[in-house]
């Protein structure tokens, strides 16, 4: 689905009915060669690693390394970083030629990026927040572009219901939940707190966290009634596992290599994407020795000998 083109929207697809599978942002790892490989197994929407805007308006290096994209790179959302809204407007007219919609990192708990004003500390700036949907809004000249926003929860569930229903009233176009707290690392998800924001906002709402196999989609949403499911590192394990792949699949593996050849990734991010991908379905000594290879034809001597080459699978 092509939704850059200022005639459809990614809000359309909400309407379907259907549980949306999206590919969350990750700093290194959500760039266009993962994204092309996720998209070839039943990922709908995927978003960018989170890009600070104010070094994007201002550098065009950084725009360069930061935001690469084609026209098969579709729908996209751009996700920003950014604590004022100018900044978010400007970078979001910057990119909405290139892409489907953008959103706000509301939800990143690193120490980095609270301390300058990113991230997870606007969840408690309800009124700033809200300003910078707005501005997105009115800047944006495309009626069908998105401005959605990240966010994770307050120990005090009010709190969050108030930001989101400030954030809807300003016209935001969905909002993806991650449910814990900003302190919270790997404690289970608050799955009744995703269900009390789902319940009171009509904006659709993205459920994140623990998703790590197809059957945790349709669990998820019978939990919490969500319109769709945010995936971080259940894709990077398994990039197949939208299409319901317990573990990696050797096809999935060479599409990896294969992508990767063709747009040029770097080798260090290419072998860690892998050595996420092998994890589970390989031996301790294999993982030391695939580890330890520092090329890419070397890697690729190592997959066809230990695993068969893709074409294997179709004789």
């Amino acid at each position: 689905m092509k939704t850059a083109n200022g005639n459809t929207s990614v809000m359309d697809m909400f309407e379907k009915g259907q549980v949306l599978k999206i590919c969350a942002p990750m700093v290194r790892y959500s760039k266009l060669a993962f994204r092309s490989l996720v998209r070839k197994y039943n990922c709908d929407i995927c978003f960018t690693p989170m890009i600070v805007a104010a070094d994007f308006l201002r550098s065009i290096k950084a725009r360069d390394s930061e935001f690469t994209t084609n026209e098969r790179d579709r729908p996209l959302i751009v996700q920003f970083a950014a604590h004022d809204a100018q900044s978010l407007a400007d970078a979001a007219c910057a990119v909405a030629p290139f892409s489907d919609g953008v959103d706000l990192n509301c939800g990143c708990p690193q120490r980095w990026a609270m301390s300058a004003g990113y991230g997870a500390c606007l969840i408690n700036k309800p009124e700033l927040v809200k300003d910078m949907v707005r501005h997105v809004r009115n800047q944006v000249d495309n009626p069908n572009y998105t401005a959605s926003i990240k966010i994770r929860i307050h120990k005090d569930l009010r709190q969050t219901v108030d930001l989101c229903q400030k954030a809807e009233s300003a016209g935001v176009s969905w909002i993806t939940v991650h449910g814990r707290t900003t302190e919270e690392r790997h404690q289970p998800v608050h799955y009744d707190a995703i269900k009390t924001i789902k319940d009171s906002v009509s904006v659709p709402v993205i459920a994140n966290g623990d998703i790590k196999y197809l059957r945790d989609v349709e669990s998820t949403h019978e939990l919490t009634g969500v319109d769709g499911v945010m995936a971080a590192r259940g894709l990077l394990a398994n990039p197949a596992m939208f299409a319901g792949y317990e573990d990696t699949p050797l096809q999935c593996i060479w599409d990896w290599v294969d992508i990767s050849v063709e747009q040029g990734t770097p080798f260090t991010c290419f072998h860690h994407h892998l050595i996420y991908m092998l994890e589970r379905v390989s031996s301790q000594p294999e993982r030391k020795v695939f580890n330890s290879l520092s090329s890419t034809s070397a890697v690729i001597d190592y997959l066809q000998n230990t695993y068969g080459s893709v074409h294997d699978l179709r004789t």
